[in-house]
């Protein structure tokens, strides 16, 4: 067997896991949509991390992880912990309670683009011809996908586009730090349990002022779904998975496939929401599926 061959081969795994956790980040818009629609967005990020945190638990209890040891390690989990759990659901959340779940969904198509550069700037190299062709043509894709003012139902605005791109730009950090923790012997779990108990610790403060402020939170049984979904596939299994597939497949060769991201948001958003998949936005996702192929022969 060839040495290109094997390189293949083990990037199988790592390529369906990332493929999995994109088909269940890519709900991730669509259900913040729907826990919003009867809960305030604030409510919907700290019960998303907290509860998260609670499950987490029990997890590490019964496996006996233990949290890192060396202080470049710990550090990596507090920025892991802080992007991933604290910062990213909440600047997340208020965002796409002000914009439709198309843009949310078109808006962090941009993940592959900050994590990869992230990614290569730690590990100080320069992004090959490839990969930059790829980012620029899904980019390309991704730009016509939030400049489409239709669908959505017009409540796309500008500030929440913003806010949502700005929590893409935190979170791609934290898939960082949390993925450069794995080959110092710090399992994709570990990283993950540690990580959103750190985050449901920052947060738990926030719920109890609010609780003091406004009572406990009421809201019908499809928003609590939603917001027990965002709490136990999309911040523990999800990042799990994440977190193991960009240690065991490299972070610039595993980071592009994010773009796949908002093929499932968007047809969730049409089914679900009832959001219209315009002509306008099913072209820029087949551009996006193209920067995905181009930027894979990196």
């Amino acid at each position: 067997m060839t040495t290109a061959s094997m390189r293949r081969g083990s990037l199988v795994a790592p390529v369906i896991v990332s493929l999995a956790v994109m088909v269940v980040w890519g709900a991730t818009p669509v259900l913040t949509r729907i826990a919003t629609d009867d809960l305030e967005p604030l409510w919907v990020a700290v019960l998303r991390t907290v509860l998260a945190g609670i499950v987490a638990v029990p997890l590490v209890a019964t496996t006996a992880l233990r949290p890192p040891s060396s202080s470049r390690a710990r550090l990596l989990l507090g920025v892991s912990s802080a992007a991933g759990f604290v910062v990213f659901p909440v600047v997340f959340t208020i965002g796409q309670e002000r914009t439709s779940a198309m843009h949310g969904v078109g808006i962090l198509a941009a993940l592959p683009v900050f994590t990869g550069l992230y990614g290569m700037l730690v590990a100080r190299r320069r992004p090959g011809t490839w990969w930059l062709a790829g980012c620029a043509l899904a980019l390309a894709g991704e730009a016509v996908i939030v400049a489409v003012r239709t669908g959505g139902g017009g409540t796309a605005t500008l500030a929440g586009d913003v806010l949502v791109l700005a929590s893409a730009l935190v979170v791609s950090g934290g898939y960082v730090a949390g993925a450069m923790l794995v080959p110092r012997g710090f399992s994709s779990a570990a990283t993950t349990y540690w990580g959103v108990m750190l985050g449901a610790l920052a947060l738990t403060p926030v719920a109890v002022a609010l609780l003091a402020v406004a009572g406990p939170p009421r809201a019908g049984a499809g928003s609590w779904a939603a917001v027990l979904f965002l709490a136990v596939a999309t911040s523990i299994v999800g990042y799990v998975g994440w977190y193991w597939a960009l240690a065991h497949g490299g972070i610039a060769r595993i980071a592009p496939l994010q773009f796949l991201q908002p093929l499932s948001g968007l047809v969730l958003a049409a089914l679900v929401l009832d959001e219209r998949l315009t002509w306008p936005l099913a072209v820029g996702a087949s551009a996006v599926i193209a920067g995905v192929a181009v930027a894979r022969r990196e």
